[in-house]
């Protein structure tokens, strides 16, 4: 049996006729840049998650610089991420100028540790960087608290957990904005790339708006320095479709995350994933821990079991940063987890009996160890 470790051909399959009308229509009324299709998924998705406003751009990546653009962080200015996320996080921040600050994960559920963030503040801080890891929301009550108590601004890094809820709120709403990405792989994902900010506060959406158009209040009216970050029509028509399904699609990958629990539930060498109380975990990745890692992943991918590794290199260890001066032991937590988190196929085309099949391949291995 062959599993891997996403099935983006199945999907749009299942969806197909209502994905090709949808870029039919696109084509036919020649709405390429931004455009009605862009503004229908914003509108909708800005509902999906109780905002006032969504603003559309072309990457997850774009989202979160031009956020930190729209609020002048610049150089001289700091901004605290986790350590253990993806690069797009704080290299945001150094697209501005300013200095990623890193923060320690929390051993349980590996988003960035709230005990831990005071000691990063300074005189420069700004702002925070939450990002909800795996989809798991991070602890963003009480990193909303360490935000007020200091005057910081609290952006939500939500590219991995769409529609996902702390105590019934949805992510992105409990900072200033959320920032989402939609890669292709993701659990709402475009044809190629595409991302979005939500958020209540209509000043940064007016100014997110003339960021993502070249700095423009209308045509050819240039008001700020600004970037080509438009989403394209296409993609905005793709998403549309997609989220109407988006629901559905997390509930399959939550019972796909408690049918992995029943069949690793025993498997003493491996640390499964936990979810957080009050939380909705919406399982873009299914990230296990062994330390066993690299013999385990060669092992499944012999018996045509596909995995991956979110992240191998912890971002305050990439040469990008040395000049930051981070040195090995910094952040022992963020440190340890690069080296035995391993993540497990997941995506709402999975079935039982291929988790079946990945766990019982998993015991084997350590049956024979």
């Amino acid at each position: 049996m062959r599993v891997n470790f996403l099935d983006l051909k199945s999907q749009y399959l299942s969806i197909k006729d209502e994905v090709d009308e949808a870029i039919q229509d696109v084509m036919m009324s020649s709405a390429f840049a931004a455009g009605p299709f862009v503004k229908s998924f914003e509108d909708n998705f800005a509902k999906r998650h109780n905002t006032k406003y969504c603003v559309g751009v072309n990457s997850g990546t774009a989202a979160l610089h031009a956020v930190l653009m729209a609020l002048d962080i610049k150089a001289g200015d700091e901004v605290i991420v986790p350590a253990n996320t993806f690069f797009a996080t704080p290299e945001a921040v150094s697209l501005t100028g300013a200095t990623p600050v890193f923060v320690d994960c929390e051993e349980k559920f590996y988003n960035i540790d709230p005990d831990k963030i005071e000691n990063a503040i300074t005189k420069n801080t700004n702002a925070i960087i939450a990002v909800n890891l795996y989809g798991q929301p991070a602890k963003l009550n009480k990193i909303k608290k360490i935000a007020d108590k200091h005057n910081l601004i609290l952006i939500e890094d939500c590219a991995q957990s769409h529609i996902s809820e702390l105590n019934g709120q949805s992510v992105g709403t409990y900072g200033l904005c959320g920032c989402f990405s939609f890669y292709c792989g993701k659990n709402l994902g475009a044809y190629g790339e595409g991302g979005a900010v939500i958020t209540n506060d209509e000043k940064l959406y007016k100014k997110m708006m003339m960021i993502r158009d070249h700095g423009m209040s209308q045509k050819y009216h240039h008001e700020i320095i600004g970037h080509n970050y438009r989403m394209e029509g296409i993609q905005g028509a793709i998403l549309d479709v997609k989220l109407k399904y988006l629901d559905e699609w997390t509930a399959i990958r939550r019972r796909n995350a408690d049918l992995y629990y029943k069949y690793l539930k025993d498997c003493s060498e491996i640390v499964l994933p936990v979810e957080m109380p009050g939380a909705k975990h919406v399982y873009h990745i299914y990230a296990i821990r062994t330390q066993k890692r690299d013999d385990l992943i060669n092992f499944l991918k012999d018996n045509e079991i596909f995995t991956g590794i979110h992240y191998p290199i912890p971002c305050h260890l990439q040469n990008a940063y040395k000049f930051l001066g981070y040195r090995e032991g910094d952040f022992p937590v963020s440190e340890k987890y690069s080296k035995e988190i391993l993540s497990l196929p997941m995506s709402e085309q999975l079935k039982e009996e291929e988790i079946e099949y990945v766990a019982e391949k998993v015991k084997e291995f350590y049956a024979e160890l």
